[in-house]
């Protein structure tokens, strides 16, 4: 693993989450823009989509700071067993797991699993992994491939943007490259610890040195759309919802 070491200690983070908690990617967007930031930087390509939709209360948003992976293709195959005598196909797909791949090491609450895997049909993010990593604190998962296991993973809740869905296993397909490094995803550069932010409009990504200027900004905005719909909401009879709050 690249050495890294965080930008960012746990109160700034902390004040970081509190002020993006409830902004929408379009508030961020906005904010983005304030600060000169066109619509080629920072806005992932829109095929990184959420694999679902909480509409009751929107648990597929994710607010976070990025903890980066990247993937390649293998470009060896697997050894093929014998007609007889040979190992289960369990201890070479576990020597390939222990070998080869890897993940996110040292997950911090509210972190985000960035994972770089461009054209690779293979379903690294999973139901097993990705539940893992939210056990340790992380608030979901964006990756430029898919995952598999899909409908385990929207049984669990983890809220995953991807630009696919796959199927095979990572065993003789990919091996691990390394993490905490800058990233291209969705057409992105995604470092550690820069600001995540996600729902059904996509993905946006804001450097982390930029972080507090941007959600100040983005806050700005969206409070005044909340004061608007808020009197429409009135004027069309429809009981106010947590989305004006």
């Amino acid at each position: 693993m690249t050495d890294y070491e965080a930008p960012l200690t746990s109160e700034e983070r902390a004040e970081l989450i509190e002020l993006y908690e409830n902004l929408r990617v379009a508030d961020v967007t906005d904010g983005l823009d304030f600060f000169g930031f066109g619509y080629d930087l920072n806005r992932m390509d829109p095929g990184i989509e959420p694999l679902y939709r909480d509409m009751d209360s929107f648990q597929h948003r994710i607010v976070g700071f990025a903890h980066t992976m990247r993937f390649l293709p293998a470009n060896t195959r697997r050894d093929l067993p014998e007609e007889h005598g040979y190992a289960p196909v369990s201890e070479w797909r576990d020597e390939w797991y222990e070998e080869r791949s890897g993940g996110p090491e040292d997950v911090r609450d509210n972190d985000v699993i960035v994972c770089e895997a461009h054209r690779i049909p293979v379903g690294i993010i999973g139901s097993a992994n990705a539940l893992a990593w939210k056990s340790e604190g992380a608030a979901g998962v964006v990756t430029n491939g898919g995952p598999r296991d899909t409908d385990e993973l929207i049984k669990e809740q983890v809220p995953t943007y991807s630009r696919t869905v796959n199927k095979p296993i990572i065993p003789g397909r990919t091996v691990f490259d390394d993490a905490q490094i800058p990233v291209n995803v969705g057409g992105c550069m995604v470092r550690p610890d820069d600001v995540i932010v996600a729902d059904g409009d996509g993905v946006v990504v804001v450097p982390v040195e930029f972080a507090a200027r941007v959600g100040e900004a983005a806050a700005i905005e969206q409070e005044d759309d909340q004061e608007t719909r808020r009197q429409l909401y009135e004027k069309a009879g429809l009981d106010p919802d947590f989305t004006l709050e």
